[in-house]
C-alpha cells in the first residue's frame, strides 16, 4: 500500500458533517449511495437513478426510506412497481430520446427485433419501462430478445410481442431485481430447466396426446418452484394413480403439500421420510394350540405316569 495513504481526487463535493456522521452512522451503503449522488447531480426519475447506482428499484427505495426517517430527503416517493407506467408526454419523450443515448439505442434495438417502427402508444411504453422501471440498457436489451423468442415458441415463426406483453415481462424482472447482465441470464436459463422439466413432466403423466391446460402447468411450475425434483413429482404421480386409479390433480397437489411440509423434495429424502405406514396384523389364532383341550390334557398325563413308573 502507498505510505501515503488514499488520497480524494482533487474535485472537491463537500457535504455537512452532520449528515455525514449520520450516514456513517447508519452504515447503509446505498443510502450512503443515493445521497451522494443526489448532491452530486440533484435530483432524477427513479429509473434514472436505478440505472446510475446499479440498484433495484427495491434497494432503492429502501434507501430513500432510510434517508427520509434520517432527515437527510424530503419528497421523492417512490411507486409501487405494480402500478401503470406513468404518462409521459410526447414532448417529453422527443426530447430524451435526442438527449438520452441510452434510450435511442433501446428503441432502435426494440424496432429492430420487432421489425417494424413503433407507434406513439409503444414509444410511451417503451420509454416507461427505460425511465420508470430502470432496468439498464444491456438488460433492456436481453428483455426484448427473450421477449421475442418466447412469442415464436408459443405463436410460431414471423410472430412478435406487443409492447404491452413486453412491459409485463419487465415487471416480472423488476419485481425479481434483475439487474444485470448476469442476473438476467440466469434467470432465463432457469426458465429454459423449468420449461424442460415441464416437457418432460407432461409425457411421464401420460399427457401425450394433448398439451397441458394453464391450470395443470401452473401446478407442474408450483411444484418445481418450491423445490421438488422432476423424479419427486413423478412419484406423487405414481401414489396418486395406485390410491385412486387416475391423475387426479387436488389428491397429488395434497402429497406434493404434505412432503413440503416436511421438507422433503426428492425421492431419497421421501423414501426415508415418508414411510407409508405399516398395518400390524392380529395374531392368528390356531384353534385347538391357545387352550389345550381335556382329551389332551388326559392324555398327556396317561403318557407321563407310563415314563414314570417304566
Amino acid at each position: 500500500m502507498d505510505d501515503k495513504g488514499w488520497r480524494l481526487s482533487s474535485e472537491v463535493c463537500s457535504m455537512p458533517a452532520e449528515a455525514a456522521d449520520k450516514l456513517i452512522k447508519s452504515g447503509d451503503g446505498d443510502c450512503a449511495l443515493l445521497y451522494i449522488y443526489l448532491m452530486r447531480r440533484g435530483a432524477a426519475p427513479a429509473g434514472g437513478l436505478c440505472r446510475a447506482l446499479g440498484l433495484s428499484r427495491g434497494r432503492l427505495s429502501a434507501a430513500a426510506d432510510k434517508l427520509r426517517a434520517l432527515g437527510l430527503l424530503s419528497g421523492g416517493e417512490l411507486r409501487e412497481g405494480g402500478e401503470a407506467l406513468p404518462e409521459y408526454s410526447a414532448e417529453e419523450i422527443v426530447r430524451r430520446s435526442g438527449e438520452d443515448e441510452g434510450f435511442k439505442a433501446v428503441l432502435a434495438e426494440c424496432e429492430a427485433v420487432l421489425g417494424h417502427t413503433l407507434t406513439g402508444a409503444d414509444t410511451r411504453v417503451l420509454f416507461g419501462i427505460y425511465d420508470y422501471l430502470g432496468l439498464p440498457t444491456d438488460v433492456i436489451m436481453v428483455l426484448l430478445h427473450h421477449c421475442a423468442e418466447e412469442c415464436r415458441r408459443r405463436y410460431g415463426p414471423g410472430r412478435v410481442p406487443t409492447l404491452r406483453q413486453i412491459e409485463k415481462e419487465a415487471y416480472v424482472w423488476v419485481n425479481r431485481e434483475i439487474m444485470t447482465l448476469e442476473q438476467a441470464e440466469e434467470y432465463i436459463r432457469s426458465r429454459e430447466e423449468t420449461r424442460g422439466n415441464i416437457e418432460r413432466l407432461r409425457l411421464a403423466l401420460g399427457l401425450r396426446d394433448r398439451q397441458l391446460s394453464p391450470s395443470e402447468r401452473k401446478y407442474l411450475e408450483g411444484w418445481l418452484a418450491l423445490g421438488f425434483t422432476p423424479e419427486a413429482i413423478e412419484l406423487a404421480y405414481d401414489r396418486t394413480v395406485t390410491n385412486t386409479g387416475a391423475l387426479k390433480w387436488n389428491y397429488m397437489d395434497s402429497i406434493m403439500r404434505s412432503w413440503h411440509e416436511k421438507g422433503l423434495h426428492g425421492v431419497e429424502e421421501i423414501e426415508k421420510g415418508d414411510l407409508p405406514r405399516r398395518r400390524q396384523s392380529a395374531p392368528v389364532k390356531r384353534p385347538g394350540r391357545d387352550k389345550p383341550r381335556a382329551e389332551d390334557i388326559e392324555r398327556m398325563k396317561r403318557l407321563y405316569d407310563k415314563l414314570k413308573n417304566g
